[in-house]
């Protein structure tokens, strides 16, 4: 039985002249080395996003799981909502992070989860009008039909 190997194809497209010229700089910014790497995953992040949407216009019903990721200060009653989350029964939480970021004086819990669309809008929501919450955002997982996992 022979082993299945990834191999490389190499894919061109046109661009207009001024795009062209910008793209070195755009990758630079964004943090790539890599051309092909980074034009990859711009693909598919769109593609991603064309096919399931962000997370407000996606159907409630809709399963995803992802990162939660909320910033807030300490001592305000915020850690008691985080771990009714966590324990809640609105989303399947799989594991939590705290970090304590010194520069910018505030905490910062990384959720993993899966839900609903729904459940995670509604849990947002909820985190949102919460006192001392700095910032929330959420950043999908990619769906695949096979993979590692």
């Amino acid at each position: 039985m022979l082993a299945r190997h990834n191999m490389s194809q190499i894919i061109t497209f046109s661009a207009d002249k001024s795009f062209a010229n910008d793209l070195e700089s755009i990758i630079k910014k964004s943090g790539y080395q890599n051309r092909s790497r980074f034009l990859r995953d711009a693909a598919l992040y769109y593609s991603e996003i064309k096919q399931r949407g962000e997370l407000n216009y996606m159907k409630d019903d809709e399963m995803i799981e992802g990162h939660l990721i909320v910033y807030y200060q300490h001592d305000h009653g915020v850690e008691n909502k985080l771990m009714d989350i966590r324990h809640g029964e609105g989303l399947e939480i799989s594991s939590c992070n705290h970090s304590c970021l010194t520069h910018s004086h505030t905490c910062v819990d990384i959720l993993q989860g899966k839900g609903t669309a729904l459940g995670f809008r509604n849990i947002i929501e909820k985190l949102q009008n919460t006192p001392n919450v700095n910032k929330i955002t959420f950043n999908s997982a990619p769906m695949r039909d096979e993979g590692c996992c």
